[in-house]
């Protein structure tokens, strides 16, 4: 089994996903994870709620439901965050903003996933770094200082785009505002190691949507190492050089709230994949 389990009991499993492997696939003879996970559950048809998803490309960790129950209340979560698959039986409502809470009316607890990604730092337009870059040179060169944590506080990035899938081709692009179709993609990222023409950098999703972070940072200028699709002919070149084969993006961290006992649940991986391989 190519999927590793990182923690189970009856109401959820929690596993990680390595690059390549789909989470569900339609195509006969390809392995994913569903069928991975039913087959270890056992049994005849067993129960397993997919929750959320990540990209084929894209390592990192996933949680899935062993009950209808379970899988409800962590749709509920991963839907407050903007994150539930799209067109799934448990995709529930968006989460109202805090202000517009109805009175009596509890709001729902968000699932929280961290990223981290390596992005190619060399890109450049007109002869010049992209605005981005620069603003990572700016974050690298100039941290504060967290004096209640005593610790290292790095500066956070917005990105702020419109994209518009094209499900034909399975692909995303940056659009203008007023594009018939086109949904806001908003993201934070923080710089935590720079060397060389890259960049370490953790990153926020506001938003959850198709290839996100892939757009974002190719139409800041920051194509993420590895990723032959939205990459520039530098970043792919710079890739095979540095041998990442595989995209450099990981769904490194997730946060959620166990359906069963209202527990905070925390995960967080003790090292990067890219890192292992290189």
């Amino acid at each position: 089994m190519k999927s590793k389990i990182l923690a189970e009991d009856q109401h959820i499993l929690v596993c990680y996903k390595p690059s390549g492997l789909a989470v569900q696939s339609g195509r006969i003879g390809e392995p994913d994870m569903v069928s991975e996970l039913k087959n270890y559950l056992g049994g005849r048809n067993p129960y397993l709620g997919l929750v959320h998803r990540l990209d084929q490309p894209v390592s990192g960790i996933l949680v899935f439901a062993k009950t209808p129950q379970a899988a409800a209340k962590l749709s509920q979560q991963a839907a407050a965050h903007g994150e539930a698959p799209q067109g799934g039986k448990n995709q529930t409502g968006k989460r109202k903003k805090d202000g517009n809470q109805k009175p009596g009316k509890e709001a729902i607890p968000s699932m929280e996933k961290g990223y981290m990604a390596l992005v190619y730092t060399g890109t450049k337009r007109d002869g010049t770094a992209t605005e981005q870059i620069h603003q990572i040179q700016e974050a690298v060169q100039e941290p504060g200082l967290d004096e209640e944590r005593n610790e290292i506080r790095r500066k956070e990035i917005k990105l702020v785009d419109y994209l518009l899938r094209d499900a034909g081709q399975n692909t995303s692009r940056v659009v203008k505002a007023d594009t018939k179709g086109a949904r806001r993609a908003e993201l934070l990222y923080e710089v935590v190691e720079k060397r060389d023409r890259q960049a370490l950098v953790r990153i926020r999703l506001l938003t959850g949507r198709h290839h996100q972070i892939r757009v974002q940072f190719a139409n800041a200028g920051l194509p993420l190492l590895g990723d032959a699709r939205y990459g520039t002919e530098e970043s792919r070149e710079y890739s095979a050089e540095k041998g990442y084969g595989n995209i450099c993006l990981c769904a490194f961290s997730l946060s959620f709230y166990h359906p069963a006992t209202g527990k905070k649940m925390d995960f967080q991986l003790e090292e990067l994949p890219w890192i292992k391989n290189n």
